[in-house]
């Protein structure tokens, strides 16, 4: 069954701001209908110009590119909320594929009310623009990571950031969060060599920092992990979610 805007499990979370009820009724007319999607199923593909946009609305998936010789780099990682799609809606095609890692559903939006969805809620716009500078930054901290950061560094924050995102969503118990994402994955979106990474894994093992095996992510000390991974541990802003 489709979930009506009015019952979101998203506007129920604390890592997202709180729709009014008069945002709630406008997204209700812009949603067109919902989508479910297998793991390890393409969503969106490099190249493509896709009529559909989407919000996460459950599940997590990553978004890679390409190259002509068949490499990928992973460039982030989609949890519940994120919106899936903008680079097609905006500059005609997709730069890079979206794949579900675990069962995923979708809402789904037509591409075609983009422009009147910016023009009759400019403040909606806005939640879009700040999402896209959102994930301008941690491009860049990426970028960061990838380029300046040793493969312990590497692999530390990659843990850190993605615990921080399921921790505001409510998806991490005792210290332990489920986990699709493969060791592929990650080493694929840090640059490094999948032997390398699950030998960094196996360091951070060893000092009983952080495990991850058996699809779960499990951190002992994110204090100890975050000074490894140079980076600090401030709240995570309240996301809009379309």
């Amino acid at each position: 069954m489709t979930t009506h805007c009015r019952y979101c499990p998203l506007n129920r979370k604390d890592a997202f701001k709180h729709l009014s009820p008069e945002d709630i009724e406008f997204m209700q007319k812009f949603k067109v209908g919902e989508l479910s999607v297998e793991p390890n199923t393409p969503i969106l593909m490099q190249g493509s110009n896709a009529p559909q946009l989407f919000t996460a609305l459950s599940g997590m998936g990553i978004r890679e590119r390409h190259l002509q010789n068949g490499q990928r780099q992973v460039i982030n990682f989609v949890f519940p909320g994120d919106f899936i799609g903008l680079q097609a809606g905006l500059l005609g095609e997709m730069g890079h594929s979206v794949e579900a890692r675990s069962q995923m559903r979708l809402c789904v939006f037509n591409r075609s009310e983009l422009w009147s969805f910016f023009r009759s809620h400019p403040e909606r716009g806005f939640d879009l623009t700040w999402l896209a500078a959102m994930e301008e930054n941690f491009l860049g901290e990426s970028l960061s990571t990838v380029g300046q950061r040793t493969a312990l560094q590497s692999v530390a924050w990659a843990m850190i950031k993605i615990f921080q995102r399921g921790k505001s969503l409510g998806m991490v118990q005792n210290n332990v969060m489920e986990l699709p994402f493969t060791q592929r994955d990650v080493a694929d979106a840090m640059g490094l060599s999948l032997v390398h990474t699950n030998k960094t894994l196996g360091k951070l093992k060893d000092r009983q920092l952080a495990t991850w095996s058996d699809k779960t992510l499990q951190i002992n000390d994110i204090e100890a992990l975050a000074e490894i991974a140079m980076t600090d541990l401030d709240p995570l802003p309240k996301r809009p979610f379309i």
